[in-house]
């Protein structure tokens, strides 16, 4: 079975992308042989599209709602055929991988697309492509189009597997607003060795930029009677915080685990500011506390935290219940605490709660009566044995996010990188007004932080034809109270993307449609169980209507008639 051609294409339209994988494969030998197309992609990203081709026939993906598709498929699993098209393999990416039967010196011809919006992490986007074809490939190339109009401030291309000769196939064309990235070696190029037949690529090819910001209150864009709003401010005052550390040390802790913690809580510690009030809390079936009081982030504080911090080791129960209640106290008693402040409490688990209160409905309801929307929690979940859905709920219910650490050998990273993600707020409150009468389907405009290194998105549709289009921002700052205020001139905007052949199709339209799906499947996971269901109803038709594979819909992949005839290719979800 050769690999005789694989195409990575991506187009990315002001931060939404669009990828198209092309493999082509034929039989050599003189028998028929199984093809495989095993590709990584971003668990962000939605897939769109995929087809088989075989000696000119297609046999196409058909999205459909998952319960429809799952019933045409129990026939399929009742015979003992296998599950399931996409998994997920680490903490970035999912695969999908699919097998066709094809006959002595016969060509498959597999397609997939998926589209993803590039979220701003630490002021950058990033555009991850996963390269692993295991074996050298006659034709191989990526390539990738990027067109920014508010201009870069820098594009950089990052690569797991590059060499010296590799990098010789490798092209980079700039200007302002636009970037062309292509990477084409040759079989050559690919090689290991010139001995053996071993392939080099296999990694990670990375695309980073970040783009410039003039406006003040953000940039739109609008196409099609769709608008977009990217708001990133820059250079505020940030907010002093007040955190708290509630830190899981019972016995299933023990080893690395516990190691990889302290590690990264030492290198926390070092990342406080001055004007920051802290506290550490550790529990297992008890709670220790290091100090009974927020204390200010000064050098002797943070020295008395790192040795407390040294002495953590891991035994005995897990009362999640009790930690996060004591955590919650320790904020309510802080008098002396800066008036505009923002106070959070990072938790970090590896379990489920085996001692005090069990029952997951009533500590996420203890815990948000006694936050009572005043302080944000952050749900760190250390490897698989947590329930990732009670922490992601209670996340969520208390205005903050939760996030897997994955049990690999940077897992102090992952939880350094996550504080460095909420470690600089510099706005809060912060409403996206738009003109009322003119605007519909709007998502998301209300937010309680602002980090700095990410970006607010707003999208929507424009019902009346206003130009100007105005927009107003309203948010606190450290120091102030801030109104912004931004015209918008609609002529030029829909101008800009007239003439670009870097467009696909309506790219703000269906960046709306994921946005707006991302954020309902979010809200239906804190919702009561009947707005639940109308929100996944929601999601369900959008999905449905824009043809994403979410995790409301299945793709439904039929062979040849003669193997096993459907398969169904799932989006998982982190908690399973």
């Amino acid at each position: 079975i050769e690999i005789y051609s694989l195409h990575v294409d991506s187009k990315v339209t002001s931060r939404f992308a669009h990828t198209v994988i092309t493999s082509r494969i034929v039989n050599r030998a003189n028998e028929s042989r199984e093809a495989t197309f095993e590709v990584e992609l971003p668990k962000t990203a939605f897939i769109t599209n995929f087809s088989m081709s075989i000696d000119g026939e297609v046999y196409p993906g058909i999205i459909k709602e998952k319960a429809a598709a799952e019933k045409e498929y129990d026939t399929a699993v009742s015979q003992g055929q296998s599950a399931g098209l996409i998994k997920i393999t680490d903490r970035k990416l999912e695969q999908f991988h699919v097998s066709v039967n094809i006959a002595a010196a016969s060509k498959v011809t597999f397609v997939l697309t998926y589209e993803e919006l590039l979220w701003r992490q630490w002021g950058t986007y990033e555009l991850l492509i996963k390269v692993l074809p295991k074996q050298l490939v006659k034709h191989f190339q990526i390539d990738v189009h990027i067109f920014e109009p508010q201009g870069f401030s820098f594009l950089e291309i990052d690569s797991t597997f590059m060499t010296n000769d590799l990098s010789e196939a490798l092209t980079k064309v700039q200007n302002e607003t636009k970037a062309h990235i292509l990477f084409k070696p040759t079989v050559d190029q690919q090689k290991r060795n010139s001995e053996l037949n071993e392939t080099l690529l296999n990694g990670d090819f990375i695309v980073r930029y970040d783009v410039k910001r003039e406006a003040t209150a953000g940039d739109i864009q609008i196409v099609n009677g769709y608008f977009v709003h990217y708001f990133a401010p820059r250079d505020m005052p940030v907010f002093p915080k007040n955190v708290v550390f509630v830190i899981d040390r019972s016995g299933s802790m023990a080893g690395r685990k516990i190691e990889q913690t302290r590690t990264a809580l030492l290198k926390i510690l070092q990342d406080l500011r001055p004007e920051d009030h802290f506290s550490f809390m550790t529990f297992n079936s008890k709670v220790v506390e290091w100090k009974s009081s927020l204390l200010p982030a000064t050098k002797e504080n943070v020295a008395s935290a790192a040795a407390f911090v040294q002495t953590l080791s891991a035994r005995g129960g897990t009362d999640i219940n009790s930690a996060l209640l004591t955590a919650v106290s320790v904020l309510d008693k802080s008098k002396s605490l800066p008036e505009r402040s923002v106070s959070m409490i990072i938790l970090l688990t590896d379990g489920q709660s085996t001692t005090g209160e069990r029952n997951v409905e009533v500590i996420q309801e203890n815990i948000q009566k006694a936050i009572n929307g005043t302080y944000t929690l952050f749900c760190l979940g250390f490897g698989f044995d947590v329930s990732y859905t009670f922490l992601e709920k209670m996340a969520l219910s208390n205005g903050g996010i939760a996030r897997r650490i994955y049990e690999n050998a940077d897992a102090a990273l992952q939880l350094q990188g996550f504080y460095q993600e909420v470690a600089t707020p510099i706005l809060m409150n912060i409403e996206m007004q738009y003109p009322e009468n003119a605007v519909e389907e709007l998502t998301k405009n209300n937010f309680n932080l602002f980090f700095e290194g990410s970006e607010i998105i707003v999208s929507g549709k424009v019902s009346i034809e206003l130009d100007p289009f105005p927009i107003q921002i309203k948010a606190q700052s450290h120091t102030s109270d801030l109104t912004l205020k931004e015209e918008a001139n609609v002529k030029e905007k829909e101008q800009v993307f007239k003439n670009q052949r870097y467009i696909f199709g309506n790219f703000v339209e269906r960046l709306w449609a994921y946005l707006t799906i991302q954020q309902l499947l979010k809200k239906a996971i804190s919702a009561q169980e009947e707005d639940q269901k109308a929100l996944e109803a929601q999601a369900l038709d959008l999905s449905l209507r824009y043809s994403f594979v979410t995790p409301l819909t299945s793709m439904v992949v039929t062979k040849p008639s003669d193997q096993q005839q459907v398969e169904l290719a799932n989006k998982p979800t982190e908690a399973g």
